[in-house]
């Protein structure tokens, strides 16, 4: 739980990618695991 806490502040601080890049990120990887 503090972990994900953690990272939701640094994305905060400096934001990387975007909640709805995040998002398109897991969907990729859902998709590819349903594929392989």
């Amino acid at each position: 739980m503090s972990k994900g806490l953690d990272s939701k502040k640094n994305s905060k601080k400096k934001p990387l990618r975007t909640a709805a890049e995040k998002r398109a990120d897991k969907k990729a990887k859902k998709t590819q695991a349903d594929i392989t």
